[in-house]
């Protein structure tokens, strides 16, 4: 093993992606160990010596929060474990939808976790499709955005033309017309409002979408109320196939059922998130983003370039 090799730990939220990973890179996952106490506290030790190494830490910090305390316990291990340089690299970076006080008296709580994730001892962080971009900004450490973009637009590229790209909301627009410029694709906007948390109303829906197969991009899909809406909008205006391309999938609640029902055709999500049940459900199809992380740990770890992989159309 050579001494610049990075090693990789894995929390215990996604542990089979840190493994594909490893595995992508034929690398054996770092030796760690986790203990629950009675009283449920976290205790982590590193069962290898990791001084002067680079470290990588594996984690995605969806509910429970203990996800996220676990990650802050390894982070703090790692560090007093004299390692070189810590990167945490987060499939799912949870919190991101409280990006902004949007009422009086509330929490910016995806700051909050930028500062406590800084503070534990990260020295970088590697993460995917952000709900809100601007997100990057929170954090006073390097962070490389990656998009699943890459993992998902060669699913289309046989559209022929007949394919429109439909953003759920024009906070999405961007990420949507780099989609439709890659897929040779029409761009459909829906105007939405939400009056309540996980509900939404189609106000309308900007483009053209009758006779036409239709891909509906989106970071997250939570308990898949607003996501079903869209689609049965869609359904309404004459959309042929309805697809979806979501890159996390969180799928709390009855989601899955809602999925199962729907008017959809196919949900391609990423494996950020470990899905529970999914075997019930005919109409998810994971697609794996452990390549695309795995190439930004080693170009990371050489000290190279890794811009290609998370570009995107700036027009």
């Amino acid at each position: 093993m050579s001494y610049n090799e990075p090693r990789i730990f894995s929390g215990r939220s996604n542990p089979e992606f840190t493994s594909k990973i490893c595995q992508y890179l034929n690398l054996t996952p770092g030796a760690i160990e986790f203990v629950n106490f009675s009283d449920g506290e976290i205790w982590v030790k590193y069962k290898e010596n990791i001084r002067g190494r680079d470290v990588y830490i594996v984690q995605s910090t969806m509910p429970p929060a203990e996800n996220l305390l676990e990650l802050l316990i390894m982070l703090d291990a790692a560090k007093r474990s004299s390692a070189r340089r810590i990167t945490v690299v987060i499939p799912y970076f949870g919190y991101a939808r409280q990006d902004r006080k949007d009422q009086p008296r509330v929490a910016i709580s995806a700051k909050l976790i930028a500062n406590l994730i800084t503070e534990a001892g990260a020295d970088r962080v590697i993460t995917m499709d952000l709900h809100a971009a601007q997100i990057q900004g929170f954090f006073d450490i390097p962070l490389d955005h990656l998009y699943a973009s890459q993992v998902f637009s060669g699913l289309f590229f046989e559209s022929k033309g007949n394919l429109a790209v439909v953003s759920p909301d024009v906070g999405g627009i961007k990420i949507a017309r780099s989609y439709a410029k890659r897929l040779n694709a029409k761009l459909v906007v829906i105007d939405k409002r939400r009056p309540e948390p996980n509900k939404i109303e189609i106000m309308r829906i900007i483009g053209t979408v009758e006779g036409m197969d239709v891909l509906v991009i989106d970071d997250l899909i939570d308990t898949g109320g607003t996501f079903v809406t869209a689609v049965e909008a869609l359904k309404k205006k004459g959309a042929n196939k309805v697809y979806g391309a979501v890159t996390h999938p969180l799928f709390s609640g009855d989601a899955l059922e809602r999925i199962e029902n729907s008017q959809l055709d196919t949900l391609y999500v990423t494996d950020s998130i470990p899905i529970i049940n999914r075997k019930e459900n005919s109409k998810i199809s994971i697609r794996s983003a452990t390549e695309l992380f795995a190439e930004a740990i080693i170009r990371c770890n050489r000290d190279e370039s890794i811009s290609s992989l998370f570009e995107i159309d700036k027009d």
